[in-house]
């Protein structure tokens, strides 16, 4: 019962065990790459925010500074002389929160290159304003506390590229320039983006500033010269900004020597971040620098990870509640199963009168239920009829005995021929009762058959004519061989339809027949066959002998053991035939009995058979001119040879 419930539970909760956690890893696995596909895409609209920030900065700094170079008070100090002009500059710059206001020519050798670029860019009718990277001279000719505002210290970082220098003395300004129209005189407004904090956390709390107002701890913005921080609001220490250190070298290598923008996780100073790193460009388009938007991985991977956490648990539960609800429901299963077993165990432990009880389960099982205790009542029935008819056999046994005896007391030198004429006298009358007893059942066989022949569909019929006709056929050739079982005394007056037979083909069949008892058995069987002559006999009779030797080799070695059938053509003492031999690797026949084999009533295994069935077997095969023999060795098993000749024997050369 174990087994059984142990299949359903299997058969049941295979779905759930097998297919739901596939389900489940797929699931979570298209989660992880969703939810990363999310991660990156913020950073990356995060990223672009920022980019759009920074180019706003530069366009209000160019019109800014070209609403200045326009304006009234600008022209007017500008004719007041040189000191008029300078004091301006220095309010406007303070107002405009610019590092440095300049007025001069364009081709003043004295400004840096790169801003005589942006000048040289800058029209009447539009400024220019780009990002320019200045050398720390450049930037002392301007103004010594400016190039010692931008020169920032280089702190080791895990990862970056090897670099020989200390400190970070250029500085990355964003410069603005208007030109006039009468002349080459030109305005030009810088910010130093080196440690301007401002920039950066003004940029920081546009792009992470939650619903409340708040900008998240989790979000940081940077500005790299090359690959130095130079601004930024990652951490290095508690109230410590990270300036000074420096990018990873993969990242580096990908935004700064192939140009391209990075979008995934990486390494930040001292923790990983989901990360967008995207070139920035000087005026001739010569990269000098990285804009970083970014956020902690932790949150987000702790939230994934308790998200899968929560799956599994749910899976976990839902299988702990399927189990004792299956059981549940399947009790109504399990009880009448059980119910049939118990009945079935007291049954075969001899408790004829074992039945299961009525059985409320109106499915399949409920009707099987019902039906094994209908079983059982025949069953019942027919063991009484049997021991009454074992009663009666007894006593017909021990008439026939005393006779025998008598018989023996007044003909001693008849004594073996008299014995097996009783003998086989004492069969003919057992015969017409057994003959009487099988034929009521095979007639109800064959009724019943054709009624069920006629109960079924065309296609029915189709579906199992192989298996109805195989019952037809079989019944059929029980009634043949209760026929021949009533002649048996007679062999001289036994006849039938011989043919033209064909060894290999009747063993096959033979087999069919023995097949359930093989299996019983655990047999392993071995079959090989040779093209032989065909030889003239009765099919049937030819398929009796061949069960007979199959089911004693099948006795004799009673559980495991080799069985091996091979037919061939053979050559007897000048005549070619056909002969088909039986192997048992069972214990062998005794050297004391091997002789009286074939006599009727002897058996080795007494209480197991009748010793009939080598009799019948030795009558049928001499009947048609044929030989049986048997050879053994203790031990090795039994071997029986039966030969038959040709149906044509023109030619008698040994093949």
């Amino acid at each position: 019962m174990r087994s059984v419930r142990l299949r359903l539970l299997v058969i049941a909760l295979a779905p759930l065990i097998v297919l739901l956690p596939f389900l489940l890893g797929v699931t979570m696995l298209r989660l992880i790459n969703r939810y990363d596909d999310l991660l990156i895409a913020k950073v990356a609209s995060d990223l672009r925010v920022a980019e759009q920030y920074f180019g706003r900065i530069e366009a209000t700094q160019a019109a800014e500074v070209a609403a200045l170079a326009e304006s009234v008070r600008f022209v007017a100090a500008r004719a007041q002389g040189a000191d008029a002009l300078e004091q301006l500059l220095e309010r406007e710059r303070i107002a405009l929160e610019l590092d440095f206001l300049v007025w001069g020519a364009m081709s003043d050798d004295e400004l840096p290159k790169a801003a005589r670029d942006v000048a040289a860019a800058a029209k009447p009718e539009a400024p220019s304003a780009h990002l320019i990277l200045l050398e720390g001279e450049e930037l002392e000719r301007l103004s010594e506390p400016l190039a010692a505002r931008a020169a920032i210290p280089l702190v080791p970082t895990e990862a970056a590229r090897h670099i020989e220098r200390n400190v970070e003395s250029r500085g990355m300004v964003i410069l603005a320039a208007h030109r006039s129209d009468d002349s080459d005189s030109v305005l030009m407004g810088g910010r130093l983006l080196n440690r301007n904090l401002d920039v950066i956390d003004t940029m920081n709390a546009l792009i992470y500033r939650d619903e409340a107002g708040e900008i998240a701890r989790a979000g940081t913005t940077t500005l790299f010269l090359d690959d130095v921080r130079i601004s930024t609001n990652v951490r290095l220490f508690e109230g410590s900004r990270a300036l000074g250190t420096r990018v990873s070298e993969v990242v580096w290598r990908q935004v700064m020597e192939t140009g391209e923008t990075w979008l995934d996780r990486a390494f930040v100073v001292n923790d990983w971040y989901i990360s967008g790193y995207v070139p920035l460009t000087d005026i001739s388009g010569q990269r000098i620098g990285m804009l970083y938007t970014g956020f902690l991985e932790a949150p987000f991977k702790a939230q994934r990870n308790a998200t899968i956490v929560t799956l599994v648990i749910a899976f976990l539960a839902v299988i702990g509640l399927s189990v004792p609800m299956f059981l549940w429901l399947a009790r109504g299963i399990f009880s009448p199963l059980e119910k049939m077993t118990a009945a079935m165990a007291r049954a075969e432990a001899g408790v004829l009168d074992a039945r299961i009880g009525p059985v409320a389960e109106q499915s399949e099982i409920g009707a099987v239920a019902r039906h094994l205790d209908r079983l059982l009542d025949q069953v019942q029935e027919r063991d009484a009829e049997l021991r009454d008819y074992a009663d009666n056999l007894n006593d017909l046994v021990e008439q026939r005995t005393q006779e025998l005896k008598e018989a023996n007391r007044k003909l001693e030198t008849t004594f073996a021929q008299l014995v097996m004429s009783e003998k086989l006298a004492s069969v003919g009358e057992i015969t017409a009762g057994v003959a009487h007893e099988i034929n009521n059942p095979v007639a109800v066989i064959q009724g019943n058959l054709e009624v069920i022949q006629m109960g079924l569909t065309s296609e029915q019929r189709l579906d199992l004519k192989t298996e109805l006709d195989l019952i037809d056929a079989q019944a059929r050739r029980i009634n043949i061989i209760v026929g021949k079982l009533l002649n048996f005394t007679r062999p001289d007056e036994m006849s039938d339809l011989t043919t033209l037979v064909d060894a290999a083909e009747v063993v096959e069949d033979a087999l069919i027949l023995v097949a359930p008892d093989l299996r019983k058995h655990t047999i392993e069987t071995e079959v090989s066959h040779t093209p032989s002559p065909k030889f003239l006999f009765v099919e049937t009779e030819l398929q009796q002998v061949i069960v007979n030797l199959v089911i004693n080799a099948t006795q004799a070695m009673e559980t495991e053991g080799t069985l091996t059938i091979r037919t061939g053509p053979s050559v007897r003492d000048g005549v070619l035939g056909a002969e088909i031999t039986v192997k048992d690797t069972g214990p062998g026949i005794p050297q004391d009995k091997i002789d009286n084999v074939f006599d009727p009533f002897m058996t080795t295994k007494p209480g197991s058979g009748s010793g009939l069935g080598l009799s019948i077997s030795q009558t049928l095969v001499t009947r048609v001119g044929g030989l049986i023999s048997v050879g053994s060795k203790t031990g090795e098993g039994a071997t029986f040879y039966v030969w038959f000749p040709a149906a044509d024997n023109s030619s008698a050369e040994s093949p």
